[in-house]
């Protein structure tokens, strides 16, 4: 339940996947979530961070126009309550806004964003998904990765659900200097395996600790499996959920131990490693001591240097259409598939669904 000078007492909440409709029942579980952070507080008087899973404020909107009305500016209202939290509890705290109304609403989707709060009722960092959960999932994607000094120092980023699939964001974090990676989701059955697996992966491969809140339970359309976890700078678990509702699992992350694991340690650094490709061959052979610090891969040449170019050699191993016809989802672009046009075979499609900003929703 304690922390010191030298730990970050951490909090992974595993909140219930809500199901809400407006902005008066978001605000209503707004107010849960306050009191959840004020009495977790009284519980884990250590704690100097608690983080909720993505969709833990708005829930998943099935309906368009329900996402539509309840996105919400930030800051707002409503994160204006999330800060009063956080100041009178001396908390810092991860939230999820579900979502955050794009700056030419509503022409355009929303994004879906986490913010982090800082013990005074600041906002610190504000992150917008950067890689959706397509094809489900209509947010406007974001474009950046951010580190903030969080409480004690601890340097930290926020990423959402499915940008951990991709091994490159966490590697952006990290190499701008990112000590811990929070990552919140809503992730749904048949998946548990596999995101226990990316956690530990990805924490040791970039030599970070990670902290992962998840949903939990069944909004009537999906079943989400918990887990959520805290694991350490080497890839072993320090907490970890079942697939309960309003599970908690905390951990102490220490600021000198990762400083110290990334300064000294060898076979297993491998951020030190991968711009320093090869150095004992590269000394051992009179070419210098600090070993090889080119990019060997032409892919990420491609991306940076010509990024249509690289778009066009994914599609050529993978597929030219956003959509698939043997398995249309709301009117995404499919071509055709045994002769029938995807407009046709999407035509049983709920109107409100094409072009929906909110993830997962019925047809």
């Amino acid at each position: 339940i304690g922390s010191s000078p030298d730990t970050v007492g951490t909090c992974v909440f595993q909140y219930k996947m809500p199901r809400l409709h407006n902005l008066k029942e978001v605000n209503e579980n707004i107010d849960r979530i306050c009191e959840l952070v004020k009495g977790t507080k009284q519980g884990l008087p250590g704690m100097d961070l608690i983080i909720f899973p993505e969709y833990s404020t708005h829930g998943i909107m099935y309906d368009k126009d329900e996402c539509m009305a309840t996105a919400v500016k930030i800051p707002g209202p409503e994160t204006d309550k999330l800060a009063k939290a956080c100041r009178e509890s001396k908390v810092w705290g991860v939230f999820s806004i579900t979502g955050e109304q794009h700056e030419e609403h509503p022409r355009k989707q929303p994004y879906n964003t986490l913010i982090l709060i800082d013990d005074k009722g600041e906002i610190v960092q504000k992150y917008r998904k950067i890689i959706p959960w397509c094809p489900i999932e209509g947010w406007y994607p974001g474009d950046a990765t951010f580190v903030t000094e969080g409480p004690k120092g601890l340097k930290i980023s926020l990423i959402i659900c499915d940008d951990g699939n991709y091994p490159e964001i966490w590697r952006d974090c990290c190499m701008k200097g990112a000590e811990l990676v929070v990552r919140c989701q809503g992730y749904m059955s048949p998946c548990k395996d596999q995101q226990i697996l990316v956690a530990k992966a990805m924490a040791f491969m970039n030599n970070c600790y990670v902290a992962v809140a998840n949903a939990a339970g069944h909004d009537g359309v999906y079943s989400y499996f918990g887990h959520s976890a805290i694991i350490g700078s080497d890839g072993r678990t320090l907490g970890e959920c079942g697939e309960e509702t309003d599970g908690v699992q905390y951990a102490q992350l220490s600021v000198s131990q990762i400083r110290d694991a990334r300064r000294h340690d060898q076979s297993q650094n491998h951020m030190f490693k991968l711009l320093h490709r090869g150095y004992t061959g590269v000394h051992a052979s009179g070419d210098g001591d600090k070993g090889v610090a080119e990019c060997p891969f032409p892919f990420y040449k491609t991306w940076v240097n010509d990024p249509a170019k690289a778009q066009a050699d994914c599609e050529a191993i993978t597929r030219s259409t956003i959509g698939v016809p043997s398995c249309p989802v709301y009117d995404l672009p499919a071509g055709e598939a045994n002769g029938h046009a995807n407009g046709h075979a999407n035509g049983h499609t709920n109107g409100s669904a094409n072009g929906s900003a909110s993830k997962k929703r019925k047809v």
